[in-house]
């Protein structure tokens, strides 16, 4: 099954784990704000902590956007706990940590491994009215950067606040955007 960009997401429900204590989460829970699903393979591995904790580090920013994030894997939800308990790193995330041991979710984004069980590495911005706006996917050895989700969130956000303007590569809150016309085309 393959998501793309301006599609709803599915329905869902899950178990997550935040802020210790388990919460029942459905696709409800993600309209009305802008939302990160955060996908990664596994608990307990080796990139994914690094990605994890550079998110949780940039939480307070994405709360101050009204952004929330909900990291998923198909460990379960004890097992997130578990994690989130044993980890310095880990123990530092304040955002929802999704328990996606049937694959709902996963396959409903897209992005289970065939025959394996685990998520890729896959970021989705979701608009509030869950609607998919960006979507990143790496390589199982490349961790993403918290920071330039960060930027691609403003960036969407001023865009879904200002119709007919875009931003433009590397664009940054504050600087200057473009409005698509006619007397742009060859000129830029």
């Amino acid at each position: 099954m393959s998501v793309s960009i301006n599609s709803e997401i599915k329905p869902f429900k899950a178990t997550a784990f935040k802020r210790g204590e388990f919460v029942e989460i459905t696709e409800a829970d993600v309209k009305g704000k802008w939302s990160v699903f955060f996908f990664y393979p596994a608990d307990f591995t080796f990139v994914c902590p690094t990605e994890l904790g550079d998110v949780a580090d940039h939480y307070d920013e994405l709360q101050r956007l009204g952004v929330e994030v909900f990291s998923v894997s198909t460990d379960t939800h004890f097992t997130h706990k578990a994690w989130h308990d044993s980890s310095e790193t880990i123990g530092k995330i304040d955002y929802f940590m999704v328990g996606d041991q049937t694959g709902t979710i996963t396959n409903n984004f897209g992005v289970m491994r065939e025959g394996q069980g685990l998520a890729d590495r896959a970021t989705f911005i979701i608009d509030p009215q869950g609607v998919i706006q960006a979507i990143e996917i790496t390589a199982e050895g490349i961790g993403r950067d918290a920071s330039d989700l960060l930027r691609k969130i403003k960036a969407a956000q001023y865009v879904a606040a200002h119709p007919g303007e875009v931003c433009p590569a590397k664009w940054k809150e504050g600087e200057a955007t473009l409005a698509p016309s006619l007397d742009l085309v060859g000129k830029i």
